[in-house]
Protein backbone atom coordinates (compact mmCIF):
# COMPACT_ATOMS: atom_id res chain seq x y z
CA UNK A 1 0.00 0.00 0.00
CA UNK A 2 1.45 3.32 -1.07
CA UNK A 3 1.20 6.17 1.40
CA UNK A 4 0.20 9.58 0.17
CA UNK A 5 3.18 11.95 0.67
CA UNK A 6 2.59 14.86 3.00
CA UNK A 7 4.03 18.00 1.50
CA UNK A 8 5.35 20.69 3.85
CA UNK A 9 4.07 24.14 3.01
CA UNK A 10 6.27 26.85 4.48
CA UNK A 11 4.54 29.79 6.11
CA UNK A 12 4.19 32.89 3.95
CA UNK A 13 7.20 35.19 4.07
CA UNK A 14 6.60 38.45 5.87
CA UNK A 15 6.64 41.42 3.49
CA UNK A 16 8.19 43.61 6.21
CA UNK A 17 11.87 44.47 5.99
CA UNK A 18 14.14 43.86 8.97
CA UNK A 19 13.94 46.69 11.47
CA UNK A 20 16.31 47.92 14.13
CA UNK A 21 15.21 47.27 17.71
CA UNK A 22 13.09 50.07 19.15
CA UNK A 23 15.06 52.87 20.74
CA UNK A 24 14.95 52.96 24.50
CA UNK A 25 12.63 55.70 25.73
CA UNK A 26 14.28 57.54 28.61
CA UNK A 27 12.76 59.80 31.20
CA UNK A 28 12.95 63.49 30.38
CA UNK A 29 14.30 66.07 32.78
CA UNK A 30 13.97 69.86 32.83
CA UNK A 31 16.68 72.45 33.45
CA UNK A 32 17.34 76.12 32.67
CA UNK A 33 19.75 77.32 30.00
CA UNK A 34 20.30 81.09 30.22
CA UNK A 35 16.95 81.40 31.96
CA UNK A 36 15.08 79.32 29.38
CA UNK A 37 13.42 76.04 30.40
CA UNK A 38 14.67 73.09 28.36
CA UNK A 39 13.74 69.41 28.45
CA UNK A 40 16.22 66.68 27.50
CA UNK A 41 16.44 62.94 27.97
CA UNK A 42 18.01 61.53 31.11
CA UNK A 43 21.69 60.99 30.36
CA UNK A 44 22.03 63.92 27.94
CA UNK A 45 25.01 66.23 28.38
CA UNK A 46 24.89 69.95 29.00
CA UNK A 47 26.10 70.39 25.44
CA UNK A 48 23.02 68.49 24.22
CA UNK A 49 20.82 70.68 26.39
CA UNK A 50 22.46 73.89 25.17
CA UNK A 51 22.02 72.86 21.55
CA UNK A 52 18.40 71.95 22.22
CA UNK A 53 17.96 75.51 23.51
CA UNK A 54 19.58 76.92 20.37
CA UNK A 55 22.76 78.03 22.14
CA UNK A 56 26.00 77.85 20.17
CA UNK A 57 28.69 76.31 22.37
CA UNK A 58 32.21 76.31 20.87
CA UNK A 59 34.03 72.99 20.93
CA UNK A 60 37.50 71.86 19.90
CA UNK A 61 38.19 68.40 21.33
CA UNK A 62 34.56 67.22 21.05
CA UNK A 63 33.09 65.11 18.24
CA UNK A 64 29.82 63.21 18.30
CA UNK A 65 31.46 59.98 17.10
CA UNK A 66 34.21 59.97 19.76
CA UNK A 67 34.30 59.52 23.53
CA UNK A 68 34.51 62.97 25.20
CA UNK A 69 37.87 63.58 26.85
CA UNK A 70 37.10 67.21 27.88
CA UNK A 71 40.68 68.48 27.57
CA UNK A 72 40.34 71.72 25.58
CA UNK A 73 38.00 73.52 28.02
CA UNK A 74 36.54 75.67 25.25
CA UNK A 75 33.01 74.39 25.89
CA UNK A 76 32.89 75.26 29.60
CA UNK A 77 29.66 76.69 31.01
CA UNK A 78 28.70 77.98 34.46
CA UNK A 79 26.38 75.89 36.61
CA UNK A 80 24.72 77.78 39.44
CA UNK A 81 26.15 76.69 42.77
CA UNK A 82 29.15 74.87 41.27
CA UNK A 83 32.66 75.80 42.40
CA UNK A 84 34.27 75.44 38.96
CA UNK A 85 33.14 75.77 35.36
CA UNK A 86 31.80 72.56 33.83
CA UNK A 87 32.83 71.06 30.46
CA UNK A 88 29.52 70.95 28.61
CA UNK A 89 30.62 68.10 26.36
CA UNK A 90 30.84 65.57 29.20
CA UNK A 91 28.92 66.94 32.19
CA UNK A 92 25.54 65.23 32.43
CA UNK A 93 22.45 67.41 32.65
CA UNK A 94 20.55 67.17 35.92
CA UNK A 95 16.99 68.15 36.73
CA UNK A 96 16.73 71.69 38.07
CA UNK A 97 20.18 72.82 36.91
CA UNK A 98 20.60 76.49 36.06
CA UNK A 99 23.26 76.97 33.39
CA UNK A 100 24.82 80.17 32.01
CA UNK A 101 26.54 79.79 28.64
CA UNK A 102 28.00 83.31 28.21
CA UNK A 103 28.54 84.66 31.70
CA UNK A 104 31.56 86.95 32.28
CA UNK A 105 33.32 84.05 33.99
CA UNK A 106 32.73 81.76 31.01
CA UNK A 107 33.81 84.41 28.49
CA UNK A 108 37.03 85.14 30.41
CA UNK A 109 37.87 81.43 30.61
CA UNK A 110 37.34 80.85 26.89
CA UNK A 111 39.33 83.95 26.02
CA UNK A 112 42.31 82.83 28.11
CA UNK A 113 42.25 79.29 26.71
CA UNK A 114 42.27 80.66 23.17
CA UNK A 115 45.11 83.05 23.98
CA UNK A 116 47.23 80.29 25.51
CA UNK A 117 46.64 78.03 22.51
CA UNK A 118 47.33 80.69 19.90
CA UNK A 119 50.48 81.90 21.68
CA UNK A 120 52.12 78.47 21.42
CA UNK A 121 50.45 76.70 18.47
CA UNK A 122 50.05 77.58 14.79
CA UNK A 123 46.27 77.85 14.32
CA UNK A 124 46.40 79.17 10.75
CA UNK A 125 44.65 76.11 9.30
CA UNK A 126 42.16 75.58 12.16
CA UNK A 127 38.66 76.25 10.76
CA UNK A 128 36.61 78.68 12.83
CA UNK A 129 39.22 79.50 15.48
CA UNK A 130 40.08 82.94 14.05
CA UNK A 131 36.40 83.90 14.26
CA UNK A 132 36.20 82.48 17.78
CA UNK A 133 39.20 84.51 18.90
CA UNK A 134 37.64 87.67 17.48
CA UNK A 135 34.36 86.84 19.24
CA UNK A 136 36.03 86.70 22.65
CA UNK A 137 38.64 89.39 22.01
CA UNK A 138 41.56 87.00 22.49
CA UNK A 139 45.00 88.67 22.22
CA UNK A 140 47.71 85.99 22.28
CA UNK A 141 50.35 88.57 21.37
CA UNK A 142 50.13 89.97 24.90
CA UNK A 143 52.35 87.10 26.08
CA UNK A 144 55.18 88.54 24.03
CA UNK A 145 57.41 87.29 21.24
CA UNK A 146 59.31 84.96 23.58
CA UNK A 147 56.27 82.91 24.58
CA UNK A 148 56.93 79.17 24.59
CA UNK A 149 56.02 77.46 21.33
CA UNK A 150 55.55 73.90 20.08
CA UNK A 151 56.86 74.84 16.63
CA UNK A 152 58.80 72.00 14.97
CA UNK A 153 59.58 70.69 11.48
CA UNK A 154 56.78 69.03 9.54
CA UNK A 155 57.07 65.23 9.47
CA UNK A 156 56.85 63.99 5.86
CA UNK A 157 57.77 60.30 5.90
CA UNK A 158 55.16 58.78 3.59
CA UNK A 159 53.19 59.62 0.45
CA UNK A 160 49.72 59.72 2.03
CA UNK A 161 49.67 62.27 4.83
CA UNK A 162 51.90 64.64 6.76
CA UNK A 163 52.15 65.41 10.46
CA UNK A 164 52.65 69.05 11.46
CA UNK A 165 52.71 68.90 15.25
CA UNK A 166 53.41 72.61 15.44
CA UNK A 167 49.65 72.88 14.85
CA UNK A 168 48.65 70.25 17.41
CA UNK A 169 46.48 71.38 20.35
CA UNK A 170 46.49 67.93 22.04
CA UNK A 171 42.75 67.47 21.62
CA UNK A 172 43.21 63.66 21.74
CA UNK A 173 40.81 63.16 18.81
CA UNK A 174 43.37 61.33 16.68
CA UNK A 175 44.28 59.06 19.60
CA UNK A 176 40.63 58.20 20.21
CA UNK A 177 39.97 57.57 16.49
CA UNK A 178 43.03 55.31 16.24
CA UNK A 179 41.99 53.49 19.40
CA UNK A 180 38.81 51.90 20.71
CA UNK A 181 36.43 54.49 19.25
CA UNK A 182 37.09 53.55 15.64
CA UNK A 183 40.16 51.79 14.25
CA UNK A 184 41.56 49.81 17.20
CA UNK A 185 45.06 50.07 15.76
CA UNK A 186 46.62 52.04 18.65
CA UNK A 187 49.43 53.33 16.45
CA UNK A 188 49.60 56.71 18.22
CA UNK A 189 49.32 58.01 21.77
CA UNK A 190 50.30 61.00 23.86
CA UNK A 191 53.96 60.84 24.92
CA UNK A 192 55.80 63.11 27.32
CA UNK A 193 54.47 65.31 30.09
CA UNK A 194 53.55 68.93 30.62
CA UNK A 195 54.58 71.30 27.85
CA UNK A 196 56.67 68.51 26.30
CA UNK A 197 53.62 66.29 25.75
CA UNK A 198 52.86 65.42 22.13
CA UNK A 199 51.32 62.85 19.83
CA UNK A 200 53.77 60.12 18.92
CA UNK A 201 54.10 56.69 17.38
CA UNK A 202 55.55 53.88 19.46
CA UNK A 203 59.14 54.85 20.39
CA UNK A 204 58.69 57.83 18.02
CA UNK A 205 59.49 55.68 14.99
CA UNK A 206 58.68 56.95 11.46
CA UNK A 207 55.10 56.30 10.40
CA UNK A 208 56.01 53.54 7.88
CA UNK A 209 57.70 51.62 10.71
CA UNK A 210 54.79 52.01 13.11
CA UNK A 211 51.53 50.09 13.51
CA UNK A 212 49.71 52.67 11.34
CA UNK A 213 47.42 51.15 8.68
CA UNK A 214 46.95 54.51 6.89
CA UNK A 215 43.17 54.56 7.28
CA UNK A 216 43.44 58.34 7.75
CA UNK A 217 40.69 58.42 10.35
CA UNK A 218 42.98 60.53 12.52
CA UNK A 219 43.09 63.10 9.71
CA UNK A 220 39.30 63.18 9.51
CA UNK A 221 38.92 64.22 13.15
CA UNK A 222 41.88 66.62 13.47
CA UNK A 223 40.49 70.13 14.12
CA UNK A 224 43.60 72.17 13.28
CA UNK A 225 45.26 70.65 10.22
CA UNK A 226 48.09 69.10 12.25
CA UNK A 227 47.31 65.93 10.30
CA UNK A 228 46.70 66.57 6.62
CA UNK A 229 46.52 64.56 3.38
CA UNK A 230 49.72 65.07 1.41
CA UNK A 231 47.97 66.36 -1.75
CA UNK A 232 46.32 69.08 0.34
CA UNK A 233 49.61 69.89 2.09
CA UNK A 234 51.45 70.17 -1.23
CA UNK A 235 48.79 72.42 -2.76
CA UNK A 236 48.81 74.67 0.31
CA UNK A 237 52.59 74.89 0.14
CA UNK A 238 52.45 76.40 -3.36
CA UNK A 239 49.39 78.55 -2.63
CA UNK A 240 47.00 76.59 -4.86
CA UNK A 241 44.63 75.14 -2.24
CA UNK A 242 41.29 76.95 -2.60
CA UNK A 243 38.23 75.44 -0.95
CA UNK A 244 36.02 78.14 -2.48
CA UNK A 245 36.67 76.62 -5.93
CA UNK A 246 36.17 73.04 -4.82
CA UNK A 247 33.08 70.93 -5.44
CA UNK A 248 32.00 68.02 -3.24
CA UNK A 249 30.31 64.95 -4.61
CA UNK A 250 29.07 61.98 -2.58
CA UNK A 251 29.55 58.55 -4.13
CA UNK A 252 29.97 54.94 -2.98
CA UNK A 253 33.43 53.46 -2.62
CA UNK A 254 33.87 50.68 -5.19
CA UNK A 255 36.70 48.77 -3.50
CA UNK A 256 34.54 46.35 -1.48
CA UNK A 257 30.96 45.49 -0.61
CA UNK A 258 30.61 47.49 2.61
CA UNK A 259 29.16 50.44 0.72
CA UNK A 260 30.99 53.32 2.39
CA UNK A 261 29.92 56.80 1.36
CA UNK A 262 32.87 58.78 0.04
CA UNK A 263 32.84 62.54 -0.49
CA UNK A 264 35.19 63.53 -3.31
CA UNK A 265 36.65 67.05 -3.15
CA UNK A 266 37.45 68.23 -6.67
CA UNK A 267 39.46 71.30 -7.64
CA UNK A 268 40.42 72.25 -11.21
CA UNK A 269 39.04 68.97 -12.51
CA UNK A 270 41.15 66.80 -10.19
CA UNK A 271 40.28 64.94 -7.00
CA UNK A 272 42.31 66.53 -4.20
CA UNK A 273 40.82 64.81 -1.14
CA UNK A 274 38.39 62.10 -0.09
CA UNK A 275 36.36 62.23 3.13
CA UNK A 276 33.23 60.61 4.50
CA UNK A 277 30.23 62.23 6.26
CA UNK A 278 30.19 61.86 10.04
CA UNK A 279 26.41 61.61 10.00
CA UNK A 280 26.47 58.58 7.69
CA UNK A 281 25.39 55.53 9.70
CA UNK A 282 27.64 53.14 7.71
CA UNK A 283 30.93 55.01 7.99
CA UNK A 284 30.40 57.65 10.72
CA UNK A 285 33.25 59.52 9.03
CA UNK A 286 35.62 56.53 8.93
CA UNK A 287 37.25 54.97 5.87
CA UNK A 288 40.04 52.51 5.10
CA UNK A 289 43.26 53.29 3.28
CA UNK A 290 41.68 52.51 -0.10
CA UNK A 291 38.60 54.62 0.45
CA UNK A 292 40.51 57.66 1.74
CA UNK A 293 43.61 57.58 -0.43
CA UNK A 294 42.91 55.21 -3.32
CA UNK A 295 41.54 57.74 -5.79
CA UNK A 296 44.73 58.52 -7.70
CA UNK A 297 44.05 55.82 -10.30
CA UNK A 298 41.19 57.98 -11.59
CA UNK A 299 43.69 60.61 -12.62
CA UNK A 300 46.44 58.44 -14.09
CA UNK A 301 47.38 59.73 -17.50
CA UNK A 302 45.26 62.85 -17.04
CA UNK A 303 46.42 65.78 -19.09
CA UNK A 304 47.56 68.75 -17.04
Amino acid sequence: MTETPIWFTPPPRSPRLPEAPPREVRERIALEIDGERVEVEQGATLLDACRAAGREIPTLCYLETLTPVNVCRICVVEVEGARVLAPACSRKAEAGMKVATESPRVATSRKLVLELLASSVDLSTAPGLAELMARYGARPERFGANAASVAQPVKVDNDLYVRDYGKCVLCYKCVEACGVDAQNTFAIAVAGRGFDAGISTEHDVPLPDSACVYCGNCIAVCPTGALMPKPEHDLRAVGRWDEARQTRTDTICAYCGVGCTVTLHVQDGAIVKATSPFENQVTRGNLCVKGRFGFEFVQLGRRR
